[in-house]
């Protein structure tokens, strides 16, 4: 059950707004601030074609290339400054971060723009004449935001090119939106303000909601709602999400030492901490592990191998729904599988996870992802979507290889 779900949100259109004159003070987009402490010290640009978005850099780009971190405001505030101190100290210790709203910009943002910040960053990544020519590491992106920008983050963590998601004193406003937590395949941290951050309650709600197997770190800090943000380079929780993203993007167990058992360096300190599934050299594990022992190298039984599907919708409420697909292998091994579903008139589907679908309304094929095709004799597997309408007379059939 949420408790003070929608409360926080607004409270953050208070406080960030007011954050945002502070940082706008002194800084413009021709004259951005030089800082961070780390060894590349940032300042902020703007792009032509990426519109309504700050871009947070070291002022001379290192050799090494750059991870992405992609941010959503408190407040969805469209001032990219909002953070701005966070934000320059992430990519003084070269990472490029981007943040959604233009420097001193006004208005609200969407989920939709941490989609495009992603984009525009692979795109000059392989764009000759570009100055980020092949120095944007385009395999590891974090997915991250404050407060409302939490939300934003976890719209789109989803996303197969996200590495890990960062959510900053945010938690899910609605039990009806908990298909987005059960749709998380990647690495999660949570970094809250403590028992006082009115977003506390929620997050803590969506921590005991985890999938199964999902790493994932909680950190609480006595702050309240408000963090660190606007302290110098970000205050700690400027200094803690350098350690996360050193670790999770660039490969830092070092850093990642910080997060990791029972005496880690967060631990028995003003942090509170929880862990789930974490060891320093962690993988993200997938929904359904794979078998332990290799497929058998004999052909299997004549004929085509054979799978079943069940259809079950999870949560329906007015006007969508979310559901399940279990597929189990007959009595050979697969390859692979293909799943056909009949949806009943009126729906749709608008995302899947743990599959590759083809379609959104009628008959639709859903396929297996590289990592839960292979399925022994009898094993099964799981992938779900999210739909618009009822789909409750859906109808799905397997097909092995």
């Amino acid at each position: 059950m949420r408790r003070r779900s929608k409360i926080y949100v607004g409270l953050a259109a208070v406080i960030v707004p007011t954050a945002s004159v502070i940082m706008a003070i002194g800084a413009s987009p021709a004259n951005a601030a030089v800082g961070g402490s780390g060894p590349y010290p940032a300042d902020y640009k703007t792009s032509a074609t990426l519109a309504n978005h700050t871009i947070f850099r070291p002022q001379t780009l290192p050799s090494e290339r750059l991870p992405i971190v992609v941010w959503g405001n408190g407040g969805c505030s469209a001032n990219g400054l909002s953070q701005g101190n966070f934000l320059r100290e992430i990519a003084s210790h070269g990472f490029l971060a981007i943040a959604n709203g233009a420097p001193n910009g006004s208005g609200s943002t969407t989920s939709q723009m941490l989609t495009q910040s992603i984009d525009w960053a692979i795109a000059e990544n392989s764009r000759q004449g570009s100055r980020y020519y092949d120095r944007i590491d385009t395999t590891k992106v974090a997915v991250a935001g404050f407060s409302c920008g939490g939300l934003e983050a976890y719209a789109v963590s989803n996303d197969p090119r996200v590495t890990t998601t960062g959510i900053f004193s945010s938690g899910l406003l609605n039990d009806a939106d908990d298909y987005q937590l059960r749709r998380l395949t990647k690495p999660i941290a949570y970094f809250v303000g403590g028992s006082s951050d009115i977003a506390y309650p929620n997050a803590m709600d969506d921590w005991g909601k985890l999938p199964a197997g999902l790493p994932a770190f909680m950190g609480n800090l006595n702050v309240g709602h408000g963090g660190t943000y606007d302290q110098t380079n970000g205050g700690e929780f400027g200094r803690v999400a350098v350690l996360y993203l050193k670790w999770r993007l660039k490969g830092d167990t070092a850093a990642g030492a910080n997060f990791v058992g029972a005496n880690c360096g967060l631990c028995r300190t003003q942090w509170t901490v929880q862990q789930k599934n974490l060891t320093l050299d962690d993988t993200t594990p997938p929904t359904t592990p794979p078998p332990t022992t290799p497929p058998p190298t004999t052909p299997p039984p004549s004929g085509s191998p054979t799978c079943t599907a069940v259809f079950a919708v999870q949560d329906q409420w007015n006007g969508g729904f979310v559901a399940n697909v279990s597929v189990t292998a007959g009595t050979a091994a697969l390859a692979g599988w293909r799943v056909t579903l009949t949806l009943p008139s009126g729906a749709t589907v608008s995302s899947v996870w743990n599959g590759v679908g083809s379609g959104t309304s009628g008959t639709i094929t859903v396929t297996n992802q590289s990592y839960n095709g292979r399925l022994a004799a009898g094993q099964a597997t799981s992938f779900g979507f999210q739909g618009t309408g009822n789909g409750s007379a859906t109808t799905a059939t397997c097909t092995g290889s």
